[in-house]
């Protein structure tokens, strides 16, 4: 495939993240008409991982509405969050401002990063939870990023395992509870296209466009496609659990997120890399 088709496609996911966005700010699943409350967002691991962050610069990558971003800025960091979509960046602002913190939003795709930041460098990038399956090309990802982290600083990519997007959505309604393989783990097959009237929040039918398509990307594609672009990864860990339940069956922690009561498997991983 193209990068000139890569990039029509990317401006369907575009335009369909823009259709989503007013579902998605008044949606239960984000509960932004009470308080946002970021850490909920967040497994204890990621912020092992990512360490102190008051007084840093750190970036957030594909950032949607920014509910992840305001954990930053609620640790002390100089926080940006960059997304494609116009209509996400505006009601991140909105947000960022209704709680009191100050951060940065800018519009742009994820290719497009470095030029939009103007050479900025940050002491942490941070990205996931779905967002490198809306990306055609790892390895050009991976450029940009080792581009935007300052010597010495690190990428934390928290995101979904391909084992979960492997199995699928919840099971149709005349299937049982079994978990089924419907998709590939690896990549390299092309973009699954979807056309879905919903997305994975509750609220009504979403308006417009509804054309998606996603890439499926295996752990060691993205291993690659980092030390390729000269990152070091220092550590990768597997969890089995979600900050949602995925599946009817799933029994919430002490934590808050949800588990499979059996099998263990993964369903979430956090890879750290410096530079």
């Amino acid at each position: 495939m193209t990068s000139a088709e890569h990039a029509r496609l990317m401006r369907a996911n575009q335009a369909n993240w823009d259709a989503r966005t007013p579902v998605h700010v008044t949606s239960r699943f984000y509960g932004l008409d009470e308080d946002p409350n970021p850490d909920r967002w967040f497994a204890a691991f990621e912020w092992e991982d990512l360490g102190e962050l008051s007084g840093r610069d750190v970036l957030h990558l594909q950032c949607h509405l920014g509910t992840e971003t305001l954990g930053f800025a609620r640790r002390g960091a100089r926080a940006v969050g960059l997304d494609f979509s116009a209509a996400s960046v505006a009601a991140a602002r909105d947000i960022a401002a209704e709680s009191g913190l100050d951060v940065t939003y800018v519009q742009a795709n994820v290719y497009d990063a470095v030029a939009a930041l103007e050479g900025q460098r940050f002491d942490v990038v941070y990205t996931g939870k779905g967002a490198l399956c809306y990306l055609p090309d790892l390895d050009g990802w991976a450029d940009v990023v080792a581009r935007l982290v300052r010597p010495g600083g690190r990428l934390y990519v928290v995101e979904f395992h391909p084992l979960l997007n492997a199995l699928g959505p919840k099971p149709g309604p005349d299937e049982g509870p079994e978990l089924l393989l419907r998709h590939d783990y690896l990549g390299g097959s092309g973009p699954v296209h979807r056309d879905a009237t919903y997305t994975y929040t509750d609220g009504p039918a979403v308006e417009g466009a509804t054309d998606s398509y996603e890439w499926m990307h295996g752990i060691g594609e993205v291993v690659n496609a980092l030390t390729g672009a000269g990152m070091d990864v220092r550590r990768l860990r597997e969890s089995d659990a979600l900050p949602w339940p995925r599946w009817p069956q799933m029994v919430r922690t002490d934590s808050g997120w949800w588990r499979l009561p059996e099998p263990r498997i993964p369903l979430l991983y956090g890879l750290l890399a410096v530079r």
